[in-house]
């Protein structure tokens, strides 16, 4: 199942991520799924997509 909005995502989600994240995670999320058509594996694959995009923003500003 792939999310069309911010909104779909899992309440867990939302509540652990800012907006910006929550897109970063959709996105990764969806891709992950229609490549590996695995919910875990998109899931784990979103996560890391959201730790490597914020270790990039705080590197830039840093």
């Amino acid at each position: 199942m792939s999310y069309q909005s911010n909104r779909d995502l899992p309440e867990s989600i939302r509540d652990q991520l800012p907006e910006t994240a929550q897109h970063f995670y959709r996105v990764a999320f969806n891709s992950a799924l229609q490549w590996y058509g695995e919910e875990a594996k998109a899931h784990q694959i979103a996560w890391s997509a959201v730790r490597n995009q914020t270790v990039s923003m705080n590197s830039a500003i840093s």
